[in-house]
């Protein structure tokens, strides 16, 4: 087991150095991609999403959404990783006859991508969706989706929080990451979604809360959705930025652009640790 979260971490310390290539090359949303790297590796090279350029077409098999659309470069450079993604597409470099372009939100007409997310609130419901008609032809593929906790602020998400209770939606997987920062501020200034924990289980879920960044407890939190009998979610406490102090636990990066020389040079040495 140490091995394999040895593994994880330098999985994760590679993806965080390649999601700086990109954004220094073409930009997008660096801060919110870097909260959820572990969350992202630990799914994927865990064994809970198998996803190859080979069936990625296919939905016989567990499916993974991107809720957080913002969080594209963390994305991309994942798909990359597990050679769905081009060199050349990863970095807008791509010269083929169908032209594909990275924009700031994933798409799904990027390989690899099952919905087109950014405008928030929207990829529990249509996880929540997919989990029904997989129960109903009793299919046992699991649905995982990644959250904001500010997008816990939107309305759908509390429809289908009610919708996957009442169904029993066992084999949805959700996964907040909860980072405490909105877009440009904290999110307790501007609203407050507490008592955050109370609220899911009052409406019937299975709730876990965790380190964000612990690769052992992200995956045991995994295994423990396998037992339960109502839809699963999974509170990840996370620092936005995190890995580039200068970045930690600051909303202003989500938009401001890394572009100092001393800056970038500091960053890359912080991820060469």
């Amino acid at each position: 087991m140490k091995l394999k979260i040895k593994k994880f971490e330098e999985h994760s310390n590679n993806l965080r150095k390649i999601i700086l290539d990109v954004y220094l090359k073409n930009g997008g949303h660096l801060s919110t991609s870097f909260s959820c790297i572990e969350i992202l590796v630990t799914l994927h090279f865990g064994g809970f999403i198998k996803i190859s350029k080979k069936n990625y077409k296919s939905k016989n098999r567990n499916i993974f959404i991107l809720s957080k659309g913002h969080a594209e470069i963390a994305y991309y450079s994942l798909m990359h990783k597990l050679g769905v993604l081009s060199n050349d597409i990863l970095f807008n470099n791509n010269k083929t006859k169908k032209k594909i372009t990275l924009g700031g939100h994933v798409d799904h007409k990027v390989p690899g991508v099952e919905l087109t997310t950014g405008s928030l609130g929207h990829g529990l419901g249509f996880a929540a969706g997919i989990s029904l008609a997989k129960k109903k032809n009793k299919k046992k593929y699991k649905q995982f989706v990644l959250l904001g906790d500010a997008e816990c602020t939107e309305g759908s998400i509390w429809e289908t929080a009610l919708f996957a209770s009442y169904h029993k939606l066992n084999n949805l997987i959700a996964i907040v990451d909860r980072n405490n920062i909105g877009a440009l501020d904290y999110l307790s200034n501007f609203t407050s979604i507490e008592p955050f924990k109370k609220k899911w289980e009052s409406f019937g879920w299975y709730v876990q809360e965790v380190d964000g960044h612990s690769i052992s407890s992200l995956l045991k939190a995994y295994d423990k959705c396998k037992k339960s009998n109502k839809p699963n979610i999974i509170i990840a406490k996370t620092t936005k930025g995190k890995g580039i102090k200068l970045l930690e636990n600051s909303p202003i990066w989500h938009v401001k652009k890394l572009e100092d020389r001393n800056d970038i040079l500091q960053a890359k040495k912080e991820l060469e640790k």
